[in-house]
């Protein structure tokens, strides 16, 4: 048996292929849109891919398991629990076969043996998988966003992002009867997740690729409680805010998810083409450094640095109908986005445009912008509104006094209130959730905005006052 691990850094997300030496077959679990990367795995191997599963109905990123299985005639496997309503429209016309609790196939000489394990989502299935040539008993679980390394799925993703309401507690309590579950299983069990530090599926995962049933008993916070009233209370207290995506990607990937779309080239803008473009709605996305977009932007761009966070603000901030044109200063950035963006469904990038459109904007248009920077120190003095556009949990363990608090998803109605010509300094934690925030209010028509240099780490630094909430404090 061979497992290869194949991460996807813009999603935090893992897909596994498992191959079986002696028929040179293999399977592939949870893969993401981008189904080239499992043919050159599977090629550098010397397998071919026959069956194809995953174990839930994604939220965070558009499913290839229906592509890979058309590409390469492998059988589809996919869940059938979770009742009427979390069914895969498209299971019947792609000729896949529905699993259920206690359910089992073969990949070659590999055994999965199916468990269904509601909680993150009512669907969701793991995989018990054995290679009965070396023992009867299982080697490991490919547990999907069910069980991480430190963590378990967050249940609330159906009321907080498909807002299915009253559905939390109820997807809480059986993530706490899924997990105790597990009991008969041995310590030894390797467990392979779906998801790595910086996923928003769980609050606190951890970054290591994998771990083992035994170690998670003991570290991890979800295995310490043992009174289901209490476990309901902290796998719901404090889940981050789920990105504006999620919601989209769950109706996507029930229905069928499209296949991925065209990368050709697209028509390069020059300056007057991006002062049209943002005239007729275009969003222009500027995917530069956020240092580099403080210093100078053409004005009404947005900043989304290519980076680990792009998907996620791009698929809260950028509606899926919106066309859109890329901004960069290398070829390779402008790939890397548009990827990116294909990986979370945002298909319609339609043009790009390269450096020299920005430095020719002056002479051609108009004045650049820049975001000022100020140290904190100084906000008081300049009577700015400061705005914090952090997660929640990170204001209730510290913030500004006197801060508005806007999570940076609800930044466009969270200022409708303020005149446009107020001074705001906002900040996040470090620069990037600020600069984004920045560009947003710019765009919208703000004058005087600035951002807090170095954000909340430079105003601990400085040793300046810190407000707490209560259940936070020291």
């Amino acid at each position: 048996m061979r497992l290869k691990r194949i991460y996807e850094d813009a999603l935090a997300q893992a897909s596994y292929l498992i191959a079986c030496d002696e028929t040179a077959h293999a399977i592939v679990v949870d893969p993401n849109r981008d189904v080239e990367r499992y043919l050159e795995v599977a090629s550098d191997e010397g397998v071919t891919i026959t069956d194809v599963t995953e174990t839930h109905i994604h939220a965070d990123f558009v499913s290839g398991a229906r592509e890979l299985a058309r590409r390469t005639g492998a059988r589809l496997y996919l869940s059938g629990e979770g009742g009427p309503d979390w069914q895969y429209r498209f299971a019947g016309a792609d000729g896949a076969r529905l699993l259920h609790d206690g359910d089992r196939f073969d990949v070659g000489t590999i055994r999965f043996d199916v468990r269904h394990t509601p909680g993150h989502t009512p669907e969701h299935v793991c995989f018990l998988v054995t290679d009965w040539t070396m023992s009867d008993h299982p080697v490991g679980m490919l547990t999907g966003d069910f069980l991480f390394v430190g963590d378990v799925g967050r249940p609330d993703l159906l009321e907080r992002a498909a807002k299915v309401q009253g559905t939390m507690e109820t997807m809480a309590r059986h993530l706490f009867r899924s997990l105790r579950a597990l009991g008969e299983l041995p310590d030894y069990l390797q467990i392979w997740p779906g998801h790595g530090a910086g996923s928003a599926c769980g609050k606190s995962l951890g970054s290591l690729p994998s771990t083992t049933l035994g170690f998670e008993r003991v570290a991890n916070w979800a295995f310490q409680i043992d009174d289901e009233e209490s476990f309901v209370h902290e796998v719901l207290a404090g889940q981050p805010e789920p990105p504006g995506y999620f919601a989209r990607m769950k109706t996507v990937n029930r229905a069928g998810p499209p296949p991925w779309p065209e990368m050709e080239s697209r028509a390069e803008l020059h300056a007057p083409g991006i002062r049209r473009a943002l005239a007729t709605g275009h969003a222009v996305i500027d995917v530069r450094p956020s240092a580099d977009f403080a210093r100078s932007h053409i004005p009404g761009t947005l900043s989304m640095p290519m980076g680990d966070s792009l998907a996620t603000w791009a698929g809260t901030l950028i509606d899926e109908g919106r066309d859109i044109v890329l901004l960069a200063d290398d070829a390779a950035r402008l790939r890397a986005s548009q990827r990116v963006l294909a990986l979370i469904g945002l298909d319609r990038v339609v043009a790009w445009a390269g450096e020299s459109a920005r430095l020719t904007w002056e002479a051609e248009v108009g004045p650049l912008s820049r975001v000022r920077q100020v140290a904190p120190e100084t906000i008081a003095a300049e009577h700015r509104v400061v705005i914090d556009v952090r997660r929640s949990s990170e204001w209730a363990e510290g913030h500004v006094p006197g801060a508005r608090h806007v999570y940076l998803g609800d930044l466009a109605t969270g200022t409708e209130d303020l005149p446009h010509d107020t001074p705001i300094a906002l900040h996040c934690q470090g620069s990037t959730r600020a600069s984004i925030a920045a560009s947003i209010l710019q765009a919208n028509g703000f004058t005087d905005v600035a951002n807090v240099s170095g954000g909340y780490r430079a105003w601990e630094a400085a040793g300046l006052p810190i407000e707490r909430d209560p259940s936070h404090s020291s």
